[in-house]
């Protein structure tokens, strides 16, 4: 009795153990992207560092187009997101047109009032979701079961056609309701010294 007891008790400790060992590592790892924030220039070269690493084994192995063009349309996708504003100008547009039907009201802002740019992905998700999808993409060209064999030039012609496409579709969102996602930085007036 006292052998599958002190074994349960083993197994427990392990499993503490187990448990321990993996609250260390994400509070190493948290640490580690808490740090790294900051320095967005670096994070992103280390990003395309990555995603040239996988390209090149790309076309060195001739094959992975799959992999390829899911990579893309995901990149794609995070990069939308990350254009967009967090509240869509259009649905607030909807919204002030279904309230002139109900009737006259109180206005209860200016016309001209100033909305900062609060994008829907944030810079450092969107580097952090990118990261990962090529880390995990380059992993699946280690896998032969991944490599189907596809007609790649397809693949590529979609895959512009839609880029094409929702870029056009985007910029001309930007431009009806008047936003830039992008900012250089703080803008310098010419004034008095």
């Amino acid at each position: 009795m006292s052998t599958s007891n002190g074994s349960l008790d083993s197994s427990e400790s392990s499993g503490s153990n187990l448990r321990a060992q993996r609250t260390a590592f994400e509070k190493r790892y948290q640490k580690f992207l808490d740090e790294v924030t900051p320095y967005s220039v670096y994070r992103w070269t280390a990003t395309v560092v990555i995603l040239l690493l996988f390209m090149l084994r790309i076309f060195t192995l001739q094959g992975f187009y799959i992999v390829t063009y899911a990579l893309g349309i995901y990149l794609l996708n995070l990069f939308l997101a990350f254009l967009q504003p967090k509240f869509d100008p259009s649905l607030e547009m909807d919204i002030t047109e279904n309230e002139a039907e109900d009737g006259p009201s109180l206005p209860t802002k200016a016309d001209e009032e100033f909305k900062p740019f609060i994008r829907r992905l944030p810079e450092f998700k969107f580097w952090y979701s990118s990261t990962k999808a090529v880390i995990i993409s380059l992993f699946c060209t280690f896998f032969s079961f991944f490599d189907i064999p596809v007609f790649w030039p397809i693949l590529l012609i979609y895959f512009c056609i839609l880029f094409a496409i929702t870029m056009k579709r985007q910029i001309k969102h930007m431009i009806k309701y008047k936003y830039v996602p992008f900012d250089i930085g703080k803008k310098a007036y010419n004034g008095k010294k």
